[in-house]
């Protein structure tokens, strides 16, 4: 059987070429793809949440996988109705959101690697929305760099995208170049496989499982249909001229000028100069000249047109018939808009983005160099909602929940959240704006530690002031260190020390890039090794997980049991068991494999120093050190 990467290998190479893809149904009994799956999966929070069946991460184990191929090698394998929930989006309605059972995830994620391996090579470069090594960034990237001139932005947002997606549009996509009936049956099982709410039975007639593993990669190729629409049909016809014609009037007073500097009269020179300033070089009103840019993350889009406003409004009806017509999607009223560049800000990914305007602003020779060039602004409102999370009646406030943490975890905590804002915030013009959010989060952060410890926020302030050094020199913020004895360095947890200087290329994406890494991770070579870290047993391993590292502790000086003591020492959040050690973990006891085996120390020094060979009953054929 071929490794999952040769497999998805061959994939990509196909869908590199534009071939189509056949025989995808058997490439899901391949049981690698499913390891890498789980590898991907078992340490995001929601692993651990159970969807309309007790079922979780917990418990994985390679029987799990060899039942799910199974059912699927018979055409067995039924999709679990998903747990519907609400989370509050920012304009105060609610998103739903579906939790699939872990089965379903597992086989969701194995399903979107092989969907896109294939087409993501085919996907255009102006999406970025759920894609390696694309973000928020790159998509405004683009804009800055390749937008210079627009005179207009045209806002688009679709009407609820992700529950009005026409099952019937996209299993005819899908069916365009995936050749193989029984994997688009399998998807359209899943997209009708329906939700529970308030445990009543609803069917999906439409939209893809939002909260489901797939969803991200079906809805770009639902929405690459748009995008080649936009890239074949509408930039070549509002695409055209190589550059502007000259202004006349600006060339004539040009010549004027230095017709009165060549007869030296440099006052007169210099007043043309002045007037000079004020006019455009290029004609604005060029019939010949047009530009169109256009950039895409997930349902939100952005057009940024060069011409009058006549014809950014036929883009805007063009692609509104296109969506209701082609993809039965309908664009939303309030949210999609035509914005004036120059005199009003279009709000695309949470920034203002300009045309900026300065004749002022010259150069080391002299000429204009802002006029045209596309700025990213942040905008005021964001930064008094993200004050008001940290204020009450306008004034910083103390958080309640936080008062039993200790004080490093509650520095570190508002560090994080200041600087994951900061991050993403830093190409913007006036990033500088943040120092009032660092102001009001480091007087909460003060007055939540001086109503946990009952003292003055002044002596707090005092107590843990610091200095630390940045790339632009020293910088005030406010540090706790924890020292950890001679062996161990100390523990240092910051507040502030961040330069809100802007960067006009931040490191940061929201999606971290797929690392290809050969051979496999620590905790599948655990689960492969087949055999329990607690008794040793080499029979059913499974894995068992916890939330947090946090949940290991016991209060008081109650004894902890073996498999604490062994998960504390590795500091790890997952343990290798056989069934029946599973089952006694979770049933607060312990068995007699547990007691026979041998102590903690022991067991650690074996498992780090010890190669075990076995033979293919299981049994130990020999050990080296």
């Amino acid at each position: 059987m071929r490794n999952a990467e040769t497999v998805l290998g061959v994939i990509r190479d196909r869908g590199r070429r534009g071939l189509p893809l056949e025989d995808i149904y058997r490439q899901l009994f391949n049981r690698d793809l499913y390891l890498r799956a789980y590898a991907k999966l078992y340490a995001n929070s929601g692993a651990m949440t159970p969807g309309t069946t007790p079922e979780t991460v917990d418990g994985m184990s390679l029987a799990k996988i060899d039942a799910i191929i199974d059912a699927l090698r018979f055409e067995r394998y039924r999709w679990t109705p998903v747990r519907r929930t609400y989370i509050p989006k920012a304009n105060g309605k609610k998103r739903p959101l579906g939790i699939p059972t872990w089965s379903d995830k597992l086989l969701q994620e194995v399903m979107r690697s092989i969907l896109e391996a294939y087409y993501e090579p085919q996907f255009s470069e102006h999406s970025h929305g759920f894609r390696p090594n694309h973000g928020c960034h790159t998509a405004l990237g683009e804009v800055v760099t390749k937008w210079t001139g627009t005179k207009w932005f045209i806002e688009g947002d679709i009407r609820q995208y992700f529950d009005t997606i026409d099952h019937e549009v996209l299993m005819s996509i899908l069916a365009e170049k995936l050749h193989d009936g029984r994997f688009l049956r399998l998807m359209r099982n899943l997209l009708r496989a329906g939700y529970l709410e308030d445990w009543r039975y609803n069917a999906t007639l439409s939209g893809t499982p939002q909260g489901g593993v797939i969803s991200p990669i079906l809805a770009n190729i639902y929405l690459d249909r748009f995008d080649q629409f936009v890239e074949q049909t509408l930039l070549p016809a509002f695409n055209r001229g190589e550059q502007r014609q000259v202004n006349k009037p600006y060339w004539a007073l040009k010549q004027r000028a230095l017709y009165q500097r060549r007869q030296g009269r440099s006052g007169e020179a210099a007043t043309l100069l002045k007037q000079l300033r004020r006019l455009p070089s290029n004609d604005p009103q060029d019939p010949a000249y047009r530009r169109l840019g256009y950039v895409r993350y997930a349902d939100d889009f952005l057009l940024g047109f060069t011409g009058p406003k006549a014809e950014a409004e036929e883009i805007k009806l063009q692609i509104r018939a296109f969506l209701r017509d082609t993809l039965k999607l309908e664009l939303s009223e309030e949210k999609t808009l035509i914005t004036h560049a120059t005199t009003k800000a279009a709000r695309f990914l949470g920034y203002d983005i300009v045309t900026q305007q300065a004749d002022d602003k010259r150069d080391a020779h002299g000429r204009r160099s802002l006029n045209g060039r596309i700025g990213l602004r942040l905008p005021a409102a964001v930064v008094e909602k993200r004050c008001a999370l940290y204020t009450s009646q306008g004034k910083p406030k103390h958080r309640p929940e936080l008062q039993n943490d200790s004080d490093f975890s509650i520095v570190s905590r508002y560090q994080a959240e200041f600087r994951g804002f900061v991050q993403y915030y830093l190409p913007a013009q006036n990033v500088s704006w943040l120092w009032r959010l660092h102001w009001v989060m480091q007087t909460s952060l003060l007055r939540t530690l001086a109503n946990k410890h009952k003292v003055n926020v002044r002596h707090l302030y005092h107590k843990y002031r610091a200095t630390t050094q940045t790339p632009y020199g020293p910088m005030r913020c406010l540090e706790i260190v924890v020292e950890r004895g001679d062996s161990k360095k100390p523990l240092v947890a910051r507040f502030g020390g961040i330069p809100l200087r802007r960067q006009k290329k931040a490191a940061i994406v929201d999606q971290s890039p797929e690392l290809i890494r050969e051979g496999r991770s620590e905790l599948l070579q655990r689960l492969l090794a087949n055999e329990c870290e607690l008794c040793g047993s080499p029979v059913n391993c499974q894995v068992h997980h916890i939330r947090r590292l946090a949940d290991l502790k016991t209060k008081g000086r109650r004894e902890r049991p073996p498999w604490v003591e062994l998960m504390a020492a590795r500091r790890r959040k997952t343990l290798a068991v056989c069934h029946e050690c599973h089952i006694a973990i979770h049933a607060g006891r312990q068995t007699d494999s547990m007691s026979r085996s041998q102590s903690l120390e022991s067991r650690v020094r074996s498992k780090d120093s010890c190669t075990v060979r076995r033979g293919a009953d299981g049994k130990v054929l020999a050990k080296s050190r």
